[in-house]
């Protein structure tokens, strides 16, 4: 049996969810925006860490989300 590796793209402070940038299906690359983030005034673009395909977004945008909540899972696409 082979188990899907997941990664979470998680909010680094608290903040609202100004855009969601992806959506469930889509194929992403280490380094692309999944969402902007706005806090005292200024943007703040989360971006993927992991190369794989969109399985969950947990935020819409106006969202208000707080240090450590989950934005977007993604399931890893291995490399060899």
């Amino acid at each position: 049996m082979v188990r899907q590796r997941t990664s979470e793209v998680i909010a680094e402070m608290v903040a609202n969810v100004m855009t969601v940038n992806v959506e469930v299906g889509e194929e992403i690359e280490i380094g692309d925006t999944v969402a902007i983030l706005e806090s005292m005034k200024m943007e703040i673009p989360v971006l993927a860490d992991h190369a794989g395909t969109v399985l969950a977004i947990k935020v819409a945008a106006a969202d208000v989300v707080q240090e450590g909540d989950v934005l977007v899972e993604i399931a890893v696409r291995e490399t060899n």
